[in-house]
């Protein structure tokens, strides 16, 4: 079955072959290079072949699950991201101190 195409993404497409038949679109230096590196990172983050268990506290689980909850997704996907960002180095630290913020616990507190 073939998608349908609107009208405004047929001009999108449009757009992008003009460009690239303009000769406005360059490769990558080292491509197959760029691509082997993605490839082999995209391979490592979606494997996972480990179990760890870790103790949290009762508050740090909340807060993560309700974050997890807010992105649309399992705590334990949330959890295995940071990880990931953090042991590749794209984890970025914040180093301005966040505004106080209502934890899991105390919403519960409130709404009871």
């Amino acid at each position: 079955m073939r998608k349908k195409i609107k009208p405004e993404d047929k001009q999108y497409e449009d757009d992008i072959m003009a460009s690239f038949e303009s000769g406005e679109w360059q490769s990558v230096p080292g491509l197959k290079e760029e691509t082997a590196r993605y490839a082999s990172s995209a391979s490592a983050t979606l494997t996972k072949d480990k179990r760890i268990n870790i103790r949290l506290s009762s508050r740090d689980l909340e807060d993560i699950q309700m974050r997890a909850a807010e992105e649309g997704m399992p705590y334990q996907t949330l959890i295995a991201s940071i990880l990931h960002k953090y042991a590749s180095g794209r984890l970025i630290e914040n180093t301005q101190h966040p505004a106080p913020r209502a934890t899991g616990r105390s919403k519960k507190m409130l709404a009871g």
